[in-house]
């Protein structure tokens, strides 16, 4: 299994309307044929000091091996994704596991 999480913080000055066109951007990755589990979301609630909210969206994708996840991030659907939102957001954070 190989586990892909990234982790957005997007640009404040954003409109409600580009954000929206973010988020239904990010959930057509789950799309891709290669994935096994797919999930966005947004920060939990919860008042524990280990928790970090202060990014916008989160993206959670599960693959059998490395080379599902290596076609995933080739494949027309996460380019695009990449090419149409690259400008929307500040910050990315991927943590790949194994």
């Amino acid at each position: 299994m190989f586990v892909h999480s990234v982790y957005f913080w997007l640009d404040r000055s954003l409109d409600p309307a580009r954000r929206a066109a973010f988020e239904q951007g990010v959930r057509s990755l789950g799309t891709i044929p290669t994935l096994r589990q797919f999930q966005v979301g947004r920060p939990a609630g919860g008042d524990r000091p280990v928790i970090d909210r202060t990014f916008d969206f989160a993206l959670l994708t599960v693959f059998d091996d490395q080379a599902g996840h290596d076609a995933y991030q080739v494949h027309p659907t996460h380019l695009a994704f990449v090419r149409d939102h690259a400008r929307d957001w500040i910050q990315v954070r991927v943590y790949d596991s194994v």
